[in-house]
């Protein structure tokens, strides 16, 4: 979206936030409010501008302090996403790894794996197959919805073993 502001704003991103900095709004909606109303802005140019400015959108967090902030109060689950994120990462140059705000995600032509720790107890490790039944480890996708077709519920390290490693490696595969 930051490829076209300039064109379709007349104004860089820059240029916006020096603009913001001078008015007195801080909050999410007062800039919102300002820049659709004051500037005439769209809505979508409008949130990135704002979300930009309070640096509140996950491009402005590094992938660290987001990993960082998902594992806040759930430190003990940070062995598992590890062990997780290692092997996934080495499958092949291909992957892309993107952490989000509440989970990371693991790509190839698509997301074939999303890591997020759903409980202080326990970590979702949602899947995306083709065409896979129901069956052992691989249960619905759960709260993942569309984004995943599968999801494996980890508790315990022991959890993240060959078995799971398979499972990972075969929606690898099919993301390619």
């Amino acid at each position: 979206m930051e490829q076209g502001l300039l064109e379709k704003t007349g104004k860089t991103l820059q240029q916006w936030k020096t603009i913001l900095a001078a008015q007195p709004v801080s909050k999410h909606g007062e800039i919102m409010a300002f820049l659709k109303g004051e500037c005439g802005l769209t809505h979508g140019y409008a949130n990135f501008i704002a979300l930009k400015f309070r640096g509140a959108d996950a491009a402005s967090t590094n992938a660290d302090e987001l990993i960082a902030q998902q594992y806040q109060g759930k430190e003990t689950l940070m062995p598992i996403y590890q062990k997780l994120h290692q092997y996934i990462s080495q499958l092949a140059d291909d992957v892309d790894v993107s952490a989000k705000k509440s989970a990371v995600s693991f790509r190839r032509k698509r997301q074939f794996a999303l890591v997020q720790p759903s409980t202080k107890t326990r970590i979702d490790l949602g899947l995306k197959f083709n065409d896979r039944a129901i069956s052992g480890r691989l249960e619905g996708s759960g709260p993942f919805g569309t984004m995943c077709s599968h999801r494996v519920q980890l508790t315990d390290i022991t959890q993240v073993d060959s078995e799971l490693f398979a499972l990972i490696k075969a929606a690898y595969v099919e993301a390619g």
